[in-house]
């Protein structure tokens, strides 16, 4: 059961209205968003922030963007992030065979070396204390320009405010999260834990 319960999507019209953009992204609105919503400004401020930082300028693919996400998620063991990401990975094209094998990003074949330099960024920088190194930083900016290095730690840096909010709220998984997350994540361990 979760810390706080979710209000109904219908509590507050312009929340509604402006969270029409997870349906595109998820085909549902989050259970966060709809806890968040009980205090409407944060809820807004979330989602405004969220559209800000997924929003393509560049190289930076929605579909990495979302392995980004499961990558920072994966580190910081929030598994309704994990879900979340996958299923956004998913619904945003990603390729079937990285989504198979997400776990091992740094030696599939799947995954070429500038999504390697991302996806390591998004595991070092996730971690506590922070394990981004000079080492990385040079690899990063080898295959990514100034803008595409915000975007992703843009990324990263929402999924740190998500992996806090849900794991620590134990928000509840959707059906939809729960089976692109079974389909893809449980043949390495993953399950709902909490998130029930």
């Amino acid at each position: 059961m979760p810390l706080v319960k979710p209000l109904s999507p219908e509590n507050n019209s312009e929340v509604k209205e402006l969270a029409k953009f997870f349906n595109e992204t998820l085909g549902f609105c989050p259970n966060s968003v709809l806890t968040m919503q009980i205090r409407p400004d944060i809820a807004l401020a979330f989602i405004n922030l969220n559209k800000a930082v997924m929003e393509n300028k560049g190289r930076v693919t929605s579909s990495l963007k979302r392995m980004i996400a499961w990558v920072s998620s994966n580190a910081t063991g929030c598994r309704y992030c994990q879900a979340h990401a996958i299923r956004a990975a998913e619904r945003y094209g990603a390729d079937t065979e990285k989504l198979d094998n997400i776990w091992d990003y740094k030696t599939h074949e799947a995954f070429n070396d500038a999504e390697r330099a991302a996806l390591d960024f998004a595991l070092a920088s996730s971690q506590i204390p922070n394990s981004v190194d000079k080492d990385l930083e040079d690899r990063l900016k080898t295959y990514w320009n100034d803008g595409e290095v915000v975007e992703i730690l843009g990324v990263i840096s929402l999924f740190g405010f998500l992996n806090r909010w849900n794991d620590t709220m134990g928000t509840s998984l959707e059906a939809e999260a729960v089976n692109s997350a079974e389909k893809y994540l449980s043949k390495n361990g993953w399950n709902k834990g909490k998130h029930i």
